[in-house]
């Protein structure tokens, strides 16, 4: 099936092929073929970070120092007290198109789309971006775009050790005590996926600490849908709100296969 274009501006371009208009049915069996693909590919997705949860980690023994509202800070204060760090590098400093007024225009947009950091900071984690544009020109910035991701300054080679020097990507970091570990680092088109939540938790090395999960053994998990809360309503060790879980039991035996199995 060919439509004309409606664009008068575009009056030179094809018509557009677009797909087969159907019946209810046919549509019903063409979706359903498509579903069962997005299945697998959902399951190959929760492989994939079950093999990343696995992966080996990097000692950092080299002291980053970066500086923040309030003053110099190291990578271990980046943790914020959690666990797990996610470290993006955006592109805004002199040099970068759009300076001094925007940052570039693709961490701009990632920056837009990430979503509320009460969710991350929930399961442990916290999330950065880091540029190497002083302190000032960072919180003219945020306050124009309307961010409240916490973003720090780099001052030394963090960027060149870390592979964000030229190109952006997001690193991610381990905190045992005093020590630091990288797990994992994603760049190029993985990069674009960021900013839901759920993606994020999928490249840290906990990974969303859901009890259907196939993690290493003692990591911590809790029962699925259970920790979900509003955004200002997260009580750190807090119980399970009662009516939340009955709402999501309900929710969850819906879809379930009759073998019990999970049916995403």
């Amino acid at each position: 099936m060919s439509t004309s274009n409606n664009n008068e501006h575009n009056d030179t371009q094809p018509a557009m092929e677009t797909p087969p208009v159907v019946g209810p049915q046919a549509w019903e069996i063409a979706w359903r073929q498509l579903l069962a693909k997005e299945k697998a590919h959902a399951h190959a997705r929760d492989a994939l970070a079950a093999e990343r949860r696995r992966m080996p980690w990097m000692a950092v023994d080299k002291g980053y120092a970066f500086e923040g509202p309030s003053g110099k800070v190291s990578l271990l204060d980046l943790f914020d007290g959690r666990r797990q760090l996610i470290v993006y590098r955006a592109f805004f400093e002199p040099g970068v198109h759009g300076w001094p007024d925007h940052a570039c225009r693709g961490c701009s947009l990632g920056a837009d789309q990430v979503a509320h950091l009460a969710h991350l900071n929930a399961r442990d984690t916290t999330l950065v971006f880091a540029s190497r544009a002083p302190q000032a020109d960072i919180a003219r910035l945020k306050a124009r775009m309307g961010w409240d991701i916490p973003w720090f300054t780099i001052t030394d080679s963090f960027d060149v050790d870390f592979g964000v020097d030229e190109w952006h990507g997001h690193n991610v970091f381990y905190r045992d005590g005093d020590k630091a570990f990288r797990t994992y680092f994603v760049n190029n088109r993985g990069d674009e996926q960021m900013g839901g939540t759920w993606n994020y938790l999928d490249i840290t090395p906990l990974g969303r600490q859901e009890v259907w999960e196939d993690s290493p053994e003692g990591y911590p998990q809790t029962p699925t849908y259970k920790w979900w809360n509003w955004h200002d309503n997260y009580v750190e060790g807090a119980t399970p709100d009662k009516k939340w879980v009955e709402v999501s039991d309900v929710g969850e035996a819906a879809f379930r296969n009759k073998d019990g199995t999970a049916n995403p």
